[in-house]
């Protein structure tokens, strides 16, 4: 039966729900119960913001901070030559200089041969770590011991080595090997083979006795692993390209480490360039003195014959024509020399391009390697020696970054290169064909003069002969020296402007996790889920609250409100107002029939049934201390019991119910034979009896008029107390009769879709005069007594109790806010 009640509770919310979608005109929102809402919300919202920043508090408790350390470095290269007058000296000294290719100077600091010097400078082999409570710090510097090792060839890098120091100088070691744990006991400076390791381990000047009291462990790193870590932490980018600016930043949980390693970057940079540049005056210096010491022997051999030539002859005199020939053979021999200069510089880039790398400088300037080249007079070979330095080294980049998937990539670059030689080798042979073709003219020139000397004396053609190769090795080697000159004020000149505008310094605040953003996550977080929960206890809130939804979202007039009755537990309802005259609760039933004087006069004779949707709401509770308020006003009254399926009116006057409406309807008893007396001497009632087969044909029957008519003759009200009328059809039959119609909505109780059957009741079936009685309201609506009561129905419901306890502290914090 309950069962069956249950669902047929469910069929009405589901239609009067469907309805309400045609006939809310209080759509929107309902800021009254959202203002409920949140008050009542508002301990859990505090909580959740609290529960927030207590996260926020852990994760900052328990999340290692990461220290960032930055410096900022100027690089620019600067000719002191200029400044010293110096530069015009050779007329030949390059002065314009790469000095704005700052993205092969990030490449070079971040990488192998940097960290090469790096790993050499710094004692970043082995990490050292004490365990905290939750999290390990590394004792970066600061360890009371420290680890000498050397690895065999089958040592084992990156395993976690526990150490615990113990009294009079030992320590234990503990480590995992081969699915194995391992311990043992060893004394300070004790050889100590484990891993593939021999070591040796010796105390620091921080060791003391407290240091007993911590678990320590070690790691030896491999040059992989330290490699990876350095580029994962290290960050090396153009801070400033005009002024030739890179910032070098670090980031490490220990922000000493992460200091020290930026300025040693620094340090090594430093080192690094200075060597490659000594590296190329070197080399640059022995290319000149080998040329110097070729050209000096065939000087000094011409010098010898020229001297000899002297002794012999005695004279230096030589015609006019003997010189206008020999000046055209000096210029003639000068464009051949030039030209075999080309021949030879052409042979040489031939050679060349058969090596893997035309230079084996890291900025890829052939130019610096092979002078020489600047004199080429076809700019679409110096174009592409040029494209071929740069494949060279952007493939040589790319090897170095090597990793797998990349190889087509390498292919592509290899392929470009080859192609690029192809082209070369194609215009070198055209170049040296030109050049060969001018040789053969200027040779042709050349024994034309030659012919014309031999027509000459012997020994002017001698003296001419023997001048020549003198005067051109006396202008080659002081050319060679002017240039040795040149290079050596130049090297001198141009230094490594190497500035560090802001060295690393010890990072005070930590980068990551940012306090001040964490707390506002979690803040925020909280806020979130505070409103979160606000809102879906607003859009779950579906009981009727106040007097305001009720009025709102009906049409129908409230009589009045009825506080909550919490003096006493009541398992029933009970008649309380004779108990308590002047109670909050009293007080408003007056008021509710005061307000009915205004809907049917107390001078006639009044029928009035209460009813509600279903049972719980208070229905007969209102019923009987309704008709004790009206029956205190010498006014008859006397209640009729027609909820046949579930009686209440005798249960709350303490009376049998073996007689009744029921047994009147079938003529069984006379209607005097079942009325029955209350303490209030103007208030009686009847019974709905033993519960018939068939309620709604006994109501519909013409033995119920008569009832009517019948006690109308002896009493000024009768009160019906009827079905709830969302579960059963009684309550309609009845309401068509009865002059005052009275629905009980019960606050916190009835759903907000109840009320929509209302207005079907009062639509469909023309119930003008229907009024509302919200009951159980808290707080009164007004009154503010807090008084409150209990009771139960059935039809599967359950009984409704109040508890009685006395709060606790939460309890009446709770109170106090909502």
């Amino acid at each position: 039966m309950a069962a069956k009640e249950e669902a047929e509770l469910e069929e009405l919310i589901r239609n009067t729900g469907g309805e309400a979608e045609e006939e809310d005109e209080g759509g929107g929102l309902d800021l009254t119960t959202l203002l409920m809402v949140v008050r009542k919300s508002l301990p859990w919202m505090l909580l959740l913001i609290l529960l927030g920043l207590t996260a926020s508090w852990l994760f900052l408790r328990y999340t290692p901070p990461l220290y960032q350390s930055t410096s900022s470095i100027k690089i620019d290269e600067k000719t002191e030559a200029g400044v010293l007058g110096l530069e015009g000296i050779g007329g030949a000294v390059e002065k314009q200089q790469s000095i704005n290719k700052l993205s092969g100077e990030v490449e070079l600091i971040k990488s192998d041969i940097i960290y090469r010097r790096l790993k050499d400078s710094l004692d970043l082999a082995v990490n050292y770590y004490v365990q905290g409570t939750v999290l390990e710090n590394e004792l970066y510097r600061s360890s009371p011991f420290r680890v000498e090792y050397t690895a065999s060839s089958d040592a084992v890098y990156n395993v976690k080595v526990g150490l615990h120091l113990l009294p009079n100088n030992r320590l234990r070691l503990q480590y995992e090997f081969n699915n194995q744990e391992e311990s043992r006991e060893y004394a300070f400076g004790e050889p100590i083979r484990a891993l593939g390791f021999t070591f040796r381990i010796y105390p620091t000047d921080l060791y003391s006795p407290a240091s007993l009291d911590a678990d320590y462990h070690f790691v030896i790193n491999d040059e992989g692993s330290l490699n990876a870590y350095l580029s994962k932490n290290l960050l090396v980018e153009i801070g400033n390209a005009d002024a030739n600016i890179i910032g070098i930043s670090f980031t490490d949980h220990n922000p000493v480490k992460a200091r020290d390693i930026v300025n040693k970057i620094d340090s090594v940079y430093l080192v690094e360039k200075l060597a490659r540049k000594q590296e190329q005056a070197a080399r640059a210096t022995r290319y000149i003195n080998e040329q110097l010491g070729e050209n000096r022997k065939d000087l000094q051999a011409a010098e010898e014959n020229m001297q000899a030539f002297v002794k012999r002859n005695g004279t230096y005199d030589i015609k006019a024509d003997v010189g206008l020939i020999t000046a055209g053979l000096e210029e003639l021999e000068k464009e051949r020399e030039e030209l075999q200069e080309q021949i030879d510089m052409l042979d040489e880039l031939r050679v060349l391009l058969n090596q893997k790398r035309l230079t084996e400088r890291e900025d890829g300037d052939v130019f610096q390697t092979i002078p020489a080249l600047s004199k080429i007079e076809d700019e679409q070979l110096s174009q592409r020696i040029v494209e071929l330095s740069d494949l060279q080294l952007d493939l040589k980049r790319a090897e170095l970054s090597y990793q797998p998937g990349a190889t087509t990539a390498l292919q592509s670059k290899e392929l470009e290169i080859n192609n690029t030689k192809r082209i070369i080798r194609d215009l070198l042979l055209r170049n040296q064909q030109v050049v060969r073709r001018q040789l053969t003219k200027l040779d042709a020139k050349r024994a034309e003069l030659e012919s014309r000397l031999r027509a000459l004396p012997e020994k002017q053609t001698e003296q001419a002969r023997l001048q020549r190769p003198l005067e051109l090795y006396e202008k080659y080697n002081l050319n060679m020296m002017d240039k040795k000159i040149e290079f050596g004020i130049s090297m001198a000149g141009t230094t490594a402007d190497f500035q560090i505008l802001s060295p690393a310094t010890l990072p005070a605040t930590p980068i990551s996790p940012v306090k001040l953003m964490v707390y506002a996550i979690g803040l925020a977080a909280g806020i979130v889920l505070g409103l979160g929960l606000i809102a879906v206890r607003y859009l779950m809130h579906n009981t009727v609250t106040n007097i305001r939804e009720l009025e709102r979202s009906t049409s129908a007039s409230v009589l009045g409100i009825i506080p909550t009755y919490d003096k006493e537990k009541m398992a029933v309802s009970k008649l309380v107002v004779d108990k308590n005259p002047k109670s909050a609760i009293s007080e408003a039933i007056r008021s509710i029939r005061t307000n009915l004087e205004f809907m049917a006069s107390s001078k006639k004779k009044r029928l009035i049934s209460i009813t509600s949707t279903i049972s719980g709401e208070g229905k007969t509770f209102v019923t009987v201390n309704l008709a004790g308020i009206i029956a205190a006003s010498d006014q008859k009254v006397i209640i009729l019991d027609l909820d046949m399926r579930k009686p209440k009116v005798n249960l709350a006057f303490d009376a049998e119910n073996v007689r009744g409406v029921s047994t009147i309807l079938i003529d069984k008893h006379s209607w005097q034979e079942c009325v029955q007396h209350t303490s209030i001497p103007t208030l009686d009632f009847i019974s709905a009896g033993p519960t018939p087969p068939n309620p709604s044909e006994l109501i519909l029957s013409n033995r119920f008029d008569e009832l009517i008519q019948h006690l109308h003759e002896v009493y000024d009200v009768v009160m019906i107390d009827t079905p709830p009328v969302g579960l059963v059809t009684d309550g309609i039959l009845i309401m068509r009769k009865a002059d005052v119609p009275i629905y009980i909505v019960r606050a916190n109780y009835s759903k907000k879709a109840f009320l929509k059957n209302i207005n079907k009741l009062m639509r469909v079936n023309g119930f003008t005069k229907l009024s509302t009685i919200l009951n159980d309201a808290q707080g009164g609506g007004g009154y503010g007594y807090g008084y409150g009561y209990g009771y139960g129905y059935g039809y599967g419901q359950g009984y409704y109790e109040e508890p009685t306890a006395k709060p606790g502290l939460l309890g009446r914090l709770r109170k106090r806010v909502s």
